[in-house]
């Protein structure tokens, strides 16, 4: 009975000492910095603006309306996009790796040598979207959209080197 006893306070000491270092590391982590010379153009009407060859890593465009804008070659690695509508936009040559893009229309876009590797792309919607030499490598797409896209899936990407259809994973 003693052993019990010492074993289940070995347990609960041990137990407390984890959540008072827990506390300790919560309480004196810095807390994170917002990074410089970032917009914030979440629900923003952005139609037909040209954001060609712009360093917009880690923006937030979540429920942006971006109808016709040009982001050709821009950086929007890391960015947000939830909801967001890139409608007949031009995306080509962009960098869209690691991106938040979940629920966004595509629909019409642009999207020659786009990188969208490692994205979150569940979701939105790519119909008739130009995807010649786009990489969608580690990209999350919804399967009956991905079964889509493999039907005009060609070309490969000029700066991964991966076809759109290996990308894809297209039979």
């Amino acid at each position: 009975m003693k052993r019990k006893f010492q074993a289940q306070l070995r347990i609960i000491l041990s137990f407390l000492l984890l959540l008072c270092l827990s506390w300790f590391l919560i309480l004196n982590t810095p807390p994170a910095l917002a990074q410089e010379n970032t917009v914030n153009y979440t629900l923003s009407d952005l139609r037909y603006r040209d954001f060609a060859n712009q360093d917009l890593h880690g923006t937030s465009f979540a429920g942006a309306e971006m109808q016709g804008a040009n982001f050709r070659g821009a950086n929007l690695s890391g960015t947000i996009l939830t909801k967001g509508t890139f409608l007949q936009a031009d995306l080509s040559d962009a960098n869209l790796s690691e991106a938040f893009a979940d629920r966004v229309i595509f629909n019409q876009a642009n999207l020659t040598n786009a990188i969208f590797t490692d994205a979150m792309l569940a979701s939105s919607r790519f119909f008739d979207a130009k995807i010649s030499g786009a990489d969608f490598s580690g990209a999350i797409i919804d399967p009956y959209q991905v079964k889509l896209m493999c039907d005009r899936a060609e070309g490969t990407n000029p700066v991964t080197g991966v076809s759109t259809r290996e990308s894809l994973e297209c039979p």
